[in-house]
């Protein structure tokens, strides 16, 4: 060309260097090549356009996958994109190499990149060369350490052998990725086949439980802990004669079989099989070797963790017991989930004890049970195990007919016993909650030992926490006493039992969790099943992320959960009712003042959605004065009875407290120093009603309040 002449057109030149171009639209799914690009790719050499499938026929599968990649990595980081591709023919063959090089783009309002490039044939080397496996980002060096860092990656979170080995079969490594995968494993004499990829499983029989003296490159490897590298089929066939008739049907070209080695011992083998020649050059062998490491090392914690975890399991099984047949009259649902310390089994149990009638107790009717709910102190094997000991021995000594406070009593001593002796330096001690239940009348009788208190909920869906006596938590001190708490659960009523950790899991303390709890309680409609996994779920589940806790310690705890219903129809249905009566009775005994504070409580829940609070507060200072008269002025125990009937906005309080003593109440006029005289004055100026009813043994004084909304108009 002479000076001062044009220059040629530009498709004359990239013709003359054997150059094509193409353009690859994905939004419109189109591919479209001038002649010399159509010609790399297999074609008539003349323009035309295809579709993104009829191009990738074309290409090697792989080699589509990583053209994909590189085209988004260079979008998001503004660089030119470079990549190799392997052009196949119609019978899947490798018939030439090709580069291309383009400036891709991404339009966000088609979504979709557009790609603008040339192609260009590698003549040297030809395909199975290590220079036709290049990385197809341009530095295979930089492409192999990136892949190598997502392989162990992928590999470290694997938690189980089959996720291993599914992560194992989806690698793609940069430039020569094998098609067909199998794991080896070695059990005594014996090859086994741990898993595989890309092969029929029924192909793969005949080197299942194979000799590992069998003249075969996987048992060779497992014996001798060396690699095993054959570049083609006449390779393998000098090698090893004996079995290549095994191999030649799967129609691999190039096979690599490595050592699977942890802490020095060859635990099986890893073969990578290819449809295209390998080298294996020094390069390539040290990619292969370190997935081989990897994959050895990813398949022992899988296995490690199995193992744990069906152990933690088994073990789970045989300490958490069944429900047993159906009660009649009476509904029971059970949860555990061992969410603390990393174990799958921990130190919470319950349990449901069928209670032998007879001779010991002829007071008690036939079909009665007992329900254990129970929390060893930690969350290791220890407390594992002292939750089995315990178990079994509450059972055994429920099962002698022993009453609920001498089954505690027992227990406590079998605990100091085992964990206080001089070669134990840990000790332990366990918090419990034993009820004794009489299907036929509904009446329980509670012994607990430092246990949470049980939560019932009434048949109108009203839910309160029912106090109840209780001692030292089980092995502080071998002859503590637990005393009982008799009461009877009313038709339509649910008792929950539960651990603390139904009620502090997720940062919450003991009354912030008893809020949740109380909502779901309440809240729900259904039978008891539903309503023990809403428990489990509202404080475990993904809806408890939204009911975090004040405390900043977000560690879980164990949780165990178990629900008693009585049926509130004849038929023995335990479907949960709303009737509109609730009602709640407590005992405070001279030498309890205390409970005092708990009656208070009581009637407040009881109380929770009454229209005024002014109201509300009225009627707990009115039973504070009439409970404490009783134990001032008389030497009698005050038994409190709290009844609310009707419908919400027209309801009607009456509380009623009892004693056996005989002088009768009377009406005052204290002066203004006076420290006592004044509670029957506040009763006939705060209560609607009120009254002394003389009984047989004792009197009776109680009083009414009708709800109001506030402004001071009730409804009698």
């Amino acid at each position: 060309m002479r000076t001062g002449e044009s220059l040629p057109p530009v498709g004359d030149v990239l013709a003359a260097l054997a150059t094509g171009l193409w353009h690859w639209d994905t939004a419109a799914g189109l591919v479209t090549v001038d002649a010399e690009a159509a010609r790399l790719l297999g074609l008539p050499a003349e323009p035309t356009t295809l579709t993104q499938a009829q191009t990738r026929a074309r290409f090697h599968p792989v080699d589509w996958n990583e053209i994909t990649g590189v085209v988004q990595l260079a979008v998001a980081e503004g660089t030119p994109a470079e990549v190799r591709i392997r052009i196949m023919d119609e019978q899947g063959r490798v018939v030439r190499v090709v580069r291309s090089r383009s400036k891709p783009s991404y339009d966000p309002v088609r979504q979709g990149y557009e790609l603008i490039g040339t192609l260009q044939e590698v003549t040297e080397p030809t395909p199975g060369t290590p220079a036709a496996r290049s990385a197809v980002t341009g530095d295979w060096r930089r492409s192999r350490e990136a892949f190598l860092l997502d392989a162990g990656r992928a590999l470290a979170e694997a938690r189980s052998t089959a996720e291993v080995l599914r992560v194992a079969g989806g690698l793609s490594m940069p430039g020569f990725s094998p098609d067909g995968l199998v794991v080896f494993g070695a059990e005594g004499d014996r090859l086994t086949i741990i898993g595989q990829h890309g092969h029929e499983p029924a192909a793969m029989n005949p080197f299942s439980n194979m000799p590992l003296a069998t003249s075969y490159p996987a048992a060779e490897v497992v014996r001798s802990g060396r690699a095993v590298y054959m570049s083609s089929p006449a390779d393998y066939q000098s090698r090893y004669p004996l079995t290549w008739p095994l191999a030649r049907p799967f129609g691999r070209r190039s096979w690599a079989f490595l050592p699977l080695t942890v802490a020095g011992r060859t635990m099986g083998a890893w073969m990578a099989a290819f449809t295209y020649p390998v080298a294996f050059t020094p390069d390539e062998r040290a990619v292969l070797a370190t997935v081989a490491r990897m994959l050895a090392q990813a398949l022992t914690r899988a296995g490690a963790a199995e193992s744990e975890r069906e152990l933690t399991e088994g073990l789970q099984r045989s300490m958490l017991p069944t429900l047993g047949p159906k009660i009649p009259g009476m509904g029971v649902a059970a949860r555990y989930i061992p969410t603390g310390g990393g174990l799958q089994v921990g130190g919470d149990w319950y349990d449901m004890i069928p209670l032998p009638g007879g001779a010991s107790r002829p007071q008690c009717g036939p079909g009665r049970f007992a329900l254990v709910m129970g929390d060893v102190q930690g969350h290791d094997v220890r407390a594992a195990g002292l939750m089995g000991q315990l178990r079994i021995a509450l059972r055994a000594y429920a099962c002698e007919g022993h009453r609920p406070d001498a089954v505690l009593t027992r227990v406590s001593r079998f605990l100091h016993g085992i964990t206080h002796d001089e070669r134990t330096a840990d000790p332990r001690f366990a918090t419990c909650l034993y009820v004794e239940a009489d299907p036929a009348t509904g009446v329980l009788e509670i012994a607990r030992a430092g246990h949470p208190d049980p939560a019932i909920r009434m048949a109108d869906g009203t839910v309160m926490t029912r106090p109840t006596a209780g001692g030292l938590p089980l092995g502080i001190d071998p002859d503590a006493d637990y005393p009982t708490t008799r009461f009877t659960l009313e038709p339509g009523e649910t008792m929950m039992l539960c651990t603390d950790g139904l009620i502090e899991t997720g940062g919450h303390d003991m009354e912030s969790g008893w809020r949740r709890i109380r909502t779901i309680l309440e809240a729900h409609q259904g039978n008891l099943e539903s309503l023990a996994d809403a428990l489990v779920q509202g404080v475990h589940g993904p809806s408890s992320h939204h009911t975090t806790g004040p405390l900043a310690d977000r560690r879980e705890d164990d949780i165990a959960v178990l629900l008693l219903c009585r049926a509130a129809t004849d038929s023995g249905d335990t479907v949960l009712v709303r009737p509109t009566v609730r009602r709640t009775l407590l005992s405070v005994a001279q030498d309890e003042p205390e409970r005092i504070a708990e009656a208070r409580r009581h009637l407040r829940e009881l109380l929770h959605d009454w229209a005024s609070g002014e109201q509300v507060d009225s009627a707990v200072l009115l039973l504070s004065e009439l409970v404490t008269n009783v134990l001032v002025h008389t030497d009698a125990d005050a038994l409190l009875l709290a009844e609310a009937t009707g419908e919400p906005g027209g309801r009607r309080l009456r509380v009623e407290v009892t004693d056996t003593g005989d002088d009768l109440p009377h009406k005052r006029r204290p002066g203004e120093l006076a420290s006592s005289g004044r509670g029957l004055v506040l009763t006939e100026l705060l209560a609607h009603a009120w009254g002394v009813d003389p009984r047989g043994e004792g009197k009776s004084i109680w009083f009414e309040l009708y709800e109001s909304d506030g402004s001071g108009a009730a409804v009698p």
